[in-house]
């Protein structure tokens, strides 16, 4: 049956901006109840019911943003754990702090988001944790090392804890964007056979999943048989696609380049800082 998101509590972090705030959005236009956190979230906040400001890598603050959420609006019916970011160099160049921010951010913001979702949700027996990955969680792109990890991260962690919550009436969903026309992609070039996409198609896709929840949800949903081939038919063939389409080359060609200036600047603490 399609479930219906009339006011439904729905938490969505990095919600000001990008995929955030287009979830948000599409999610109020559902009639859900929207609560978002944003380092900066008076940038996008549109009609949700509630915006706070919260860095996702202090976990007392998410905890926190979750327990304002349950006092204002209700019980959490969903998390939406989308918070990201994207700096690109090459490895031996990234900062410690940059990585250390990545990690937080992309990967150990999610973990602890959803273990206190699930905290709460499991006792109810029922909820919904979704987790924004990337294709790159299943197509390594140079250039952008840590930021693969991450995504493979949470991919691997989301597949752990849906097992782990079988029967318990709690869902969990893993959505893995392709090239996503937002800040984050500034300055990259398209891949022949991954065309961009807008937030808002990653927002109906979110969604949809809402609606009719399944685990891996590829946007756009044709390149999800294109990426299990490639796993299925071994690390040469997925290469020698890989370099046949350019895809090794996009966020190298990146790096650095004017149009990720301010983007780069706004998300990367830095060097020599905490």
């Amino acid at each position: 049956m399609v479930r219906s998101l009339a006011d439904k509590v729905v938490a969505v972090t990095g919600g000001a901006r990008g995929i955030g705030a287009a979830t948000a959005a599409a999610l109020t236009r559902a009639g859900a109840k929207v609560a978002i956190a944003d380092l900066e979230p008076d940038t996008g906040t549109g009609d949700s019911a509630l915006a706070v400001r919260v860095d996702v890598a202090d976990r007392a603050a998410l905890t926190a943003f979750l327990d304002t959420v349950e006092q204002k609006l209700g019980p959490i019916d969903v998390l939406i754990n989308n918070a990201g970011i994207m700096p690109l160099t090459r490895i031996e160049d990234e900062a410690d702090t940059a990585t250390e921010r990545i990690l937080a951010i992309n990967l150990h913001a999610v973990i602890h988001g959803s273990k206190e979702a699930i905290r709460r949700m499991r006792p109810r027996g029922n909820g919904h944790v979704v987790n924004v990955a990337s294709v790159a969680a299943r197509i390594p792109f140079p250039g952008g090392a840590t930021y693969a990890a991450t995504k493979f991260g949470v991919l691997g962690f989301s597949e752990a804890i849906r097992a782990e919550l079988q029967g318990s009436g709690v869902d969990v969903s893993c959505v893995l964007p392709g090239f996503v026309r937002t800040e984050l992609a500034a300055g990259l070039t398209e891949v022949p056979g991954f065309p961009p996409i807008t937030a808002d198609d990653v927002a109906t896709a979110i969604v949809g999943t809402l609606r009719r929840p399944r685990f891996e949800v590829y946007v756009p949903r044709r390149i999800g048989p294109t990426l299990r081939l490639g796993m299925l038919t071994g690390r040469r063939l997925s290469e020698w696609l890989q370099r046949v389409l350019h895809a090794e080359t996009p966020m190298l060609a990146a790096v650095d380049s004017p149009e990720r200036a301010a983007y780069e600047q706004r998300v990367t603490p830095r060097k020599g800082t905490r």
